[in-house]
């Protein structure tokens, strides 16, 4: 393991996701499936989150865009609030869940909104 590239990563992905949700997943790890938190933490959050040829806010978006083809909709709604973390507006989120219809179909569009609505009126924004 690259120590400094695992260092960047917790600290991008704690900025991202919040220090206590970060905090738990890797005070839950066990043998099973450490290996794998600490390699996405270096490798996903150090390397990728890590080079700042884009900003925190763009690859929110990305993410949400690309979570959603996936339909990993629990991750999505994680990476929802991680991109309101990034000072991704409501505007830039209803934009997006318009591309990710047009591209991914208006069923996923609806899941969007969807989840978008009870994140976005939990936090105050709606």
């Amino acid at each position: 393991m690259d120590k400094a590239l695992f260092e960047l990563g917790l600290e991008r992905r704690k900025a991202t996701l919040g220090d206590a949700y970060v905090e738990n997943n890797l005070a839950k790890a066990d043998d099973f499936n450490r290996p794998f938190q600490e390699a996405m933490t270096e490798w996903c959050w150090g390397f990728g989150w890590g080079d700042d040829t884009l900003d925190a806010k763009t690859r929110s978006l990305m993410n949400l865009t690309m979570i959603a083809a996936l339909g990993k909709m629990h991750e999505w709604e994680l990476h929802l609030r991680g991109a309101i973390n990034n000072g991704v507006s409501v505007a830039e989120i209803r934009a997006s869940i318009h591309a990710i219809s047009i591209y991914c179909g208006v069923p996923q569009g609806v899941e969007c909104f969807r989840i978008a609505r009870q994140v976005l009126e939990e936090q105050g924004l709606l």
